[in-house]
């Protein structure tokens, strides 16, 4: 019976997923809270400790649809170095409105220092590990 209890536990543990690369659901209040309080100052200051990258989007969205197992497969990849986060732009109509985020997706690239920078549209996965790597973590290409 422990064998079972055991191998069944060892199996269950290789398909569930890392929680520290899942993608976080934000809303208006949690990104005041770990991104940048807009109503309190206008200058960005990012609060975070990592880089971090959040996609605008909404549950009916065909391209956000298609975005979305991207940014899971992104957020184990970088696991330990850049948070993924997620806003639905119907229920945060107010962060939406704060971004002027008029069609979806939308990604917010935060990096520690500096201004962030957002881009429209769906992209191909390598241009957003290219985001990544050159404007979050700074890497440089190889040549």
């Amino acid at each position: 019976m422990k064998r079972i209890l055991l191998t069944t536990m060892m199996i269950a543990s290789l398909l569930l997923p890392a929680t520290a690369g899942d993608v976080s659901y934000l809303t208006t209040q949690d990104f005041k809270e770990r991104i940048f309080d807009y109503t309190t100052t206008p200058d960005w200051k990012y609060k975070g400790d990592l880089p971090c990258v959040i996609d605008f989007y909404t549950t009916w969205c065909g391209p956000c649809k298609r975005l979305a197992p991207i940014m899971e497969e992104l957020s184990q990849t970088y696991c330990d170095k850049v948070k993924f986060y997620k806003v639905d732009t119907e229920r945060e109509r107010e962060l939406a409105g704060v971004f002027r985020i008029s069609s979806i997706p939308q990604i917010l690239y935060i990096p520690i220092e500096g201004e962030p920078i957002i881009l429209k549209g769906l992209y191909p996965k390598e241009n957003i590990v290219e985001i990544i790597d050159e404007y979050l973590l700074k890497k440089t290409k190889a040549k």
